[in-house]
């Protein structure tokens, strides 16, 4: 598995796929590149992919200290950087969308277009309603597992796909590591900077999200100069996947609209 190193020395694993114009894909939460296992593929027409594990997730290191998402956002770019990768595309999902936000505006330069999915400015955005945020806190592990389900597909996609599934979290990261990424995510504020992105943009959101309300996509895209908003009608917070024959047209078609 090659590694970037990132600032700080810590090792950043990532991973690349097919053939093209590069398009960086930052996964959610506490999640590894297997995030994006169902629908990577889907861009390979016209994009090469590149992920890569946060740090504290899959083959990355782990260290046990604070975490951002800018500093999630610089480990993205000493990826691009090992791979001598000057401009990508790029797309994040939930956390990996704040993340985004970052590599936007703090390396202008590296960003030819920009899709945000399912994602919030942060603290100033619009938070999950209490009845969520009480059943996310919930001591029992299964009862949260059963909350993050319901959240992020409909029953009749669930019934008819019945797992395993890839947005839960990296089952193999360390309490501490999680708890970094639950607090990076948490204290996301990109409010008074989301101006200051130039790369045409594209935020993407489920209709029926809980997790992070839909009010967030018209946040963003009002703070994003010249940024547009597409609702998945139906879709949870994984739209990206239960709405893939919709979600990823639409993201491949704004991708190469800029070819």
């Amino acid at each position: 598995m090659p590694h970037a190193i990132a600032a700080d020395g810590t090792r950043i694993a990532y991973q690349v796929r097919g053939s093209g114009i590069p398009l960086l894909l930052l996964a959610g939460q506490a999640n590894s590149h297997h995030w994006w296992d169902s629908t990577r593929a889907d861009f390979h027409p016209a994009r090469s992919t590149i992920t890569l594990d946060h740090r504290g997730t899959g083959d990355s290191d782990k260290p046990e200290r604070p975490y951002s998402t800018e500093e999630f956002a610089d480990d993205a770019v000493a990826v691009l950087d090992a791979l001598g990768v000057e401009r990508a595309d790029v797309y994040g999902t939930s956390m990996g969308g704040r993340v985004a936000q970052w590599v936007a505006i703090r390396h202008p330069h590296r960003v030819r277009r920009l899709v945000l999915g399912c994602t919030s400015p942060g603290v100033r955005g619009v938070a999950a309603d209490e009845e969520v945020r009480a059943a996310l806190a919930a001591p029992d592990p299964a009862t949260v597992e059963r909350t993050l389900l319901d959240l992020m597909y409909t029953p009749a996609w669930r019934a008819a796909h019945p797992g395993p599934y890839g947005v839960l979290g990296d089952p193999a990261m360390p309490a501490h590591a999680r708890r970094r990424h639950r607090l990076a995510s948490a204290r996301h504020d990109a409010w008074d900077a989301l101006p200051r992105i130039a790369a045409p943009t594209l935020v993407v959101h489920g209709t029926d999200d809980r997790f992070n309300p839909t009010a967030n996509a018209h946040l963003l895209a009002e703070r994003i100069p010249g940024a547009r908003t597409h609702l998945v009608r139906g879709g949870r917070h994984a739209y990206f996947e239960e709405f893939r024959a919709e979600a990823s047209p639409l993201v491949l078609d704004f991708l190469t609209a800029g070819s």
